[in-house]
C-alpha cells in the first residue's frame, strides 16, 4: 500500500466521511472504492504517438482550472499538518 494525500474542498471531507460510514467503509476504503470504480466505468485508451499524447495534454489543459501547486507549497502544507498534530512541548 502507498500513502497519498488528497486536497478537499471545505466540507468535502465531512460528506465524504459521513457517506463511507453509511456504506460500512473507511474514508481510505470509500475514496479508494470510488476511485476504482470510475476506472472500471471508463475505457482507458493508449497513448500510442506524440499526437496521442500532445492531444491528451491538450483536453487536460482545456479541463482543469487554476494551477497545479508548486513542491514548496505541497511541502509547506504538509509541514502545517505535522504541526498542528503535536502539543508543541
Amino acid at each position: 500500500m502507498r500513502r497519498v494525500q488528497v486536497l478537499l474542498e471545505e466540507g468535502e471531507q465531512e460528506h465524504f466521511r459521513q457517506q463511507a460510514e453509511r456504506e460500512g467503509l473507511s474514508l481510505s476504503a470509500w475514496l479508494r472504492r470510488a476511485g476504482q470504480e470510475r476506472l472500471r466505468s471508463r475505457p482507458g485508451r493508449r497513448l500510442s504517438t506524440l499526437r496521442d499524447l500532445r492531444d491528451f495534454f491538450r483536453a487536460v489543459d482545456a479541463r482543469e482550472k487554476g494551477r497545479e501547486p508548486g513542491w514548496e507549497e505541497h511541502l509547506a502544507v504538509i509541514d502545517r499538518s505535522r504541526a498542528s498534530g503535536t502539543s508543541g512541548t
